[in-house]
């Protein structure tokens, strides 16, 4: 009988945890300025081509931006990066402009989106880069000109691990 109840209350509070998460409200995306500047290279973004990133983070109003989405990934990687992150977005490429124009306010929550690794197309810096998209549809009409494969945000979030240069 202790034991039922002992379980019981355990999934109550599981089912608790998991209403409060629900509930949490995510951020909108913040609109791509001229002047964001990479965490990583330091350099303005619309000087690289590519998607790009941006990590909103509970205890800041401005974003932390990525001239490439291969290092917003490698962000969530490093023990050494802040751990509070409210958001996570990236290029939605199925509507960006151009690859040159990657555009300002087509954002895609990075758990929501289908990235294509191993593709042709080199990101920012000129390194291999995770190309997002909203949706399937557009991530394997890309792979046809550009090769590659779909993969989720963990898996992308572990092969920026393997190639990242930091």
């Amino acid at each position: 009988m202790i034991c039922r109840l002992l379980m019981a209350v355990a999934a109550l509070a599981i089912l608790a945890a998991c209403s409060k998460e629900d509930a949490r409200v995510v951020p909108a995306a913040h609109t791509l300025t001229a002047d964001a500047t990479g965490h990583y290279c330091g350099m303005l973004l619309s000087e690289h081509a590519g998607p790009k990133g941006q990590i909103l983070l509970e205890d800041q109003d401005t974003p932390v931006w990525f001239s490439s989405v291969r290092d917003t990934l490698t962000f969530l990687n490093l023990p050494e990066e802040a751990k509070n992150i409210a958001a996570v977005y990236v290029s939605d490429m199925a509507k960006a402009p151009s690859w040159e124009q990657p555009g300002a306010d087509n954002w895609v929550l990075a758990g929501n989106a289908f990235f294509v690794i191993g593709s042709d197309r080199q990101g920012g810096m000129g390194g291999e880069e995770a190309v997002p998209f909203s949706t399937e549809g557009a991530a394997r009409a890309f792979i046809k000109q550009y090769h590659g494969r779909i993969v989720r945000l963990d898996e992308a979030t572990k092969s920026a691990a393997g190639s990242s240069e930091g």
